[in-house]
């Protein structure tokens, strides 16, 4: 009796697997790319986060330096010609403002460090010359700090070399003057003048 052999194949014959070392391989590799991008990731994010908190200490330190108006704000015709001579107002920092520099000087050789500008319906000066004397509690300097306050003088409005207005300021005229600090938000001073123009004129 002959036995016919009958050969069977191995469908998987010829095909190659993956071996244990191979599938670490790539499992470091994907675990290493994912490592780098987290980084890059947290990295971007705490560098946003940094830049995020520098902005709110600024935004901080410009509201702590703000001033405020301590009274009235009065204009003066001296001559009595209708036309305000000279404006002043005391200034003093807002609770808990951090001091401020109100060292004085001249347009050509050193600016003031706090600049005061005006503006109406038909002028703007960027610039005026001012001048401030200590109100109460002083310690001699330049500063402005807590318990203090300056009283602001800007003089010559109708003539002079520095501060001649053109036009003058005249009965119920609107003005705006803009406290500049070197540091913190700008004080807004808007008034406008009554109808008849006094030699002393409370504007508030």
């Amino acid at each position: 009796m002959m036995f016919i052999r009958t050969q069977i194949r191995n469908p998987y014959d010829g095909q190659k697997g993956i071996t244990g070392l191979e599938t670490a391989i790539i499992l470091i590799a994907f675990v290493v790319v994912a490592a780098v991008f987290a980084y890059t990731v947290l990295s971007a994010g705490l560098f946003a986060t940094g830049e995020s908190s520098q902005a709110v200490y600024s935004g901080l330190k410009q509201s702590q330096s703000t001033m405020q108006l301590s009274g009235a704000v009065y204009g003066y015709d001296a001559d009595d010609n209708d036309y305000v001579d000279k404006l002043e107002f005391v200034v003093k920092l807002c609770q808990g403002g951090e001091p401020m520099d109100f060292t004085p000087g001249t347009p050509a050789t050193s600016p003031n460090k706090v600049v005061i500008c005006l503006s109406g319906s038909s002028q703007y000066v960027e610039e005026l010359a001012w001048s401030k004397t200590a109100v109460g509690t002083d310690d001699g300097d330049n500063l402005l700090e807590a318990n203090e306050a300056f009283r602001i003088t800007i003089e010559n409005l109708e003539d002079g070399a520095n501060n001649g207005l053109n036009p003058d300021l005249k009965r119920k005229q609107q003005f705006l003057l803009e406290v500049k600090p070197p540091t913190g938000a700008v004080l807004p001073i808007e008034r406008r003048l009554p109808n008849e123009i006094d030699p002393v004129m409370n504007l508030n």
